[in-house]
């Protein structure tokens, strides 16, 4: 069989709801290209978690495209500058007419693409760009043709595009022939993960999230911040890697919304997923992020403490402070941390051990299975409020009324830091130092009220030398 035209899928890892693999199938005969670039992954702090559910992705993928008579092709490099001179010799190889695929907006895979297509030009050879793999793919923009930089307006412009485009995704490829033998991934380290949590299938994906638009995205709203309940939909690192889509979600939306007599519009999750959208395309309208620099210039002249002591501690969740220690535990044992609790963690590392958000930032990566680079640095850059619409520089979370407020009970401490699981549901928030001794717990490693006080002052001093 002829193939016409070539579809790149990098982090959009399905058939269904795919605009290159739609839009190419609709043109002639096609064949998948997966790359696997595992050094440049770890250069992105990508994690071992998130790259074995990649390729565990990539295989399941692989397994649905043959049965549709759909090819699949692999290049194994180290780097993203390797890719052009390689995927121009495939297409050559192959006769390709058509190259495809979803744009992505971060500096460094905004480069690989260009320089793939500056080498395809040179033969000859169509490419076909489709949006990035946004839920409003254009880009969201002020009355003034400016991008936001505050995300309520932003939000505001959002949901107007969104609610003139349709939601229905795009279906998958036809049947392209008899059904061909499964080609093997290329055999790189083994990668583990927790796949009792995020089995590597897309069928199990799709049913995940309608699960949890059916059970639990109504009471989202309310129940979202408390980390003992099952609440949250759990889906990112499905969507991080593309096994779902953006329509995908906003269909299921869409669906719940309707069948309750609910405005889809008001759905707290959709607003969620808005953030995700948001910092995207902050990495492509603000070059800087990509490249470790604070959104607030100003910010730079800040002295963060370097304290390796204190870093490990954190890492390890032997801080001292309970819903610190056990959120950073919940991070290291499943490779993903409940939302709430990433801004607890980032707000001590920033603003308590007044520790470089670049560093944090950098250690989540290493661990979450959901790691994206544009959602992690946004997340950080709020934290440590150097970043676009960041929380106030004066606005600093006391975690122990932090864990009071939203694990009152203390459930979600004693799954995670099981030495404190015998202490009352008031003690185990702050436990005295013979309940520590006894817990075999560490002491706090800082004093909150004298740490908050130096971060304000820290922050104050900027203020006086602009």
């Amino acid at each position: 069989m002829k193939i016409e035209h070539l579809v790149w899928l990098r982090n959009d890892l399905r058939v269904l709801d795919n605009p290159a693999l739609y839009h190419a199938s609709l043109q002639g005969n096609v064949a998948v290209l997966f790359t696997l670039t595992q050094a440049q992954w770890q250069k992105h702090n990508e994690s071992d978690a998130k790259t074995g559910l990649r390729l565990g992705l990539m295989e399941n993928l692989a397994t649905k495209l043959a049965q549709l008579g759909i090819p699949v092709h692999f290049i194994v490099v180290d780097y993203f500058t390797e890719l052009a001179e390689e995927i121009s010799k495939l297409c050559k190889q192959l006769g390709v007419q058509g190259f495809w695929f979803n744009q992505e907006l971060a500096l460094d895979e905004a480069n690989r693409d260009k320089s793939v297509q500056q080498a395809l030009v040179k033969h000859n050879i169509t490419c076909y760009p489709q949006m990035a793999d946004l839920i409003v793919a254009q880009a969201v923009l002020s009355q003034q043709n400016t991008p936001f930089k505050v995300f309520t307006p932003f939000f505001k412009r959002w949901l107007s595009l969104l609610s003139q485009q349709s939601p229905t995704p795009l279906p998958a490829p036809t049947q392209q022939g008899n059904a061909l033998s499964v080609k093997p991934i290329p055999k790189l380290a083994n990668y583990t993960f927790r796949d009792d949590l995020w089995p590597a299938d897309l069928t199990i994906a799709q049913q995940k999230l309608w699960q949890f638009c059916h059970h639990k995205e109504r009471h989202y709203d309310k129940e979202r911040d408390f980390p003992a309940l099952p609440a949250t939909s759990t889906l990112s690192p499905y969507l991080a890697l593309g096994a779902l889509g953006p329509r995908q979600c906003l269909e299921a939306i869409h669906h719940i919304c309707g069948r309750e007599d609910r405005a889809w519009q008001d759905s707290t999750w959709l607003k969620e997923l808005a953030w995700r959208d948001f910092y995207r395309q902050l990495m492509h309208h603000f070059p800087n992020l990509n490249k470790g620099l604070p959104f607030k210039p100003e910010t730079s002249a800040l002295i963060w403490q370097d304290d390796d002591q204190s870093f490990q501690a954190w890492c390890q969740g032997n801080t001292g402070f309970p819903i610190v220690d056990a959120a950073m535990r919940q991070l290291n044992q499943t490779g993903w941390m409940h939302n709430r609790l990433r801004m607890i963690t980032a707000s001590f590392f920033c603003k308590l051990l007044f520790a470089d958000w670049r560093k944090g930032e950098a250690y989540f990566m290493r661990q979450l299975i959901d790691g994206e680079f544009a959602a992690n640095n946004g997340g950080w850059q709020w934290s440590a409020s150097t970043g676009c619409d960041a929380a106030p520089y004066f606005r600093v979370f006391n975690p122990t009324r932090q864990s009071e407020s939203y694990d009152k009970n203390g459930d979600f401490i004693r799954r995670f830091v099981p030495e404190l699981a015998k202490l009352d549901s008031k003690s185990i928030h702050n436990p005295n130092s013979q309940q520590r001794k006894d817990c075999h717990y560490p002491t706090p490693i800082i004093d909150y009220k004298p740490a908050r006080l130096a971060a304000i002052a820290a922050f104050d001093n900027l203020k006086e030398r602009a």
